[in-house]
């Protein structure tokens, strides 16, 4: 069973995870940074208060990240065929990938930018600093060693959402494990796919707390 065929087989699904996770991932910072900066922003206690637009964009993050994402996978495939032109494969996976994983980023963020000290944010703001120049040159740097853990934190939780598109023909690892584990019952093809998916995690896991610690200035060296 473990021939060369099988060995390309896990390389290929390895490089289709990492392929699928790194895309989503940004673009789902490029969705998300945004997202929560004006989540932050707009509350009651932020600095371009907006209540209905918290209100509203509030609500539709919540009514995302409250779907399961093996049912957001199957709800949005029209969705899916129309940017990727297929349901199926890695690419394909990366539609709902990112749907489901801006929220979760988007609230992350703002959590992140919730933790920066108010009295910086004043001292910006009364030596005449604008909102833009706040949230760029303060709020986004102060923030910087939560927002990298919460980007490894989002990146493994995008992994495991990438495992579960497997079910429906998303490729990777994921697929590999269901196709051969759970339909053709060859429980070795599933621990070593397992193993790899936590040996990925934890590089992931791992890389982000060391640069997180790098760049916290709290924190002596």
């Amino acid at each position: 069973m473990w021939d060369s065929g099988m060995i390309d087989t896990l390389l290929t699904g390895i490089l289709e995870t990492l392929y699928m996770v790194v895309v989503s991932t940004a673009a789902s910072y490029v969705i998300g940074i945004p997202v929560g900066v004006i989540l932050y922003i707009t509350d009651e206690n932020g600095i371009c208060r907006n209540k209905p637009l918290n209100k509203i964009l509030g609500a539709v993050v919540n009514l995302l990240r409250s779907v399961p994402f093996i049912v957001l996978l199957v709800a949005i495939i029209p969705f899916t065929r129309a940017i990727a032109g297929t349901t199926i494969g890695s690419t394909a996976t990366i539609v709902p990938l990112v749907v489901a994983a801006a929220p979760f980023v988007a609230r992350m963020v703002e959590s992140s930018l919730k933790e920066v000290d108010g009295g910086v944010i004043e001292a910006a703001a009364s030596m005449g600093s604008s909102p833009f120049q706040i949230v760029c040159k303060v709020l986004l740097p102060e923030a910087k060693p939560s927002l990298i853990v919460g980007s490894a934190i989002a990146i493994t939780t995008i992994l495991g959402y990438s495992a579960m598109a497997g079910f429906t023909g998303g490729g990777g690892l994921g697929s590999i494990a269901i196709n051969y584990g759970y339909y053709r019952y060859e429980d070795d093809v599933m621990l070593v796919t397992v193993l790899i998916l936590v040996v990925i995690v934890q590089i992931f896991q791992e890389v982000g707390m060391r640069v997180a610690f790098k760049t916290d200035k709290r924190i002596r060296r």
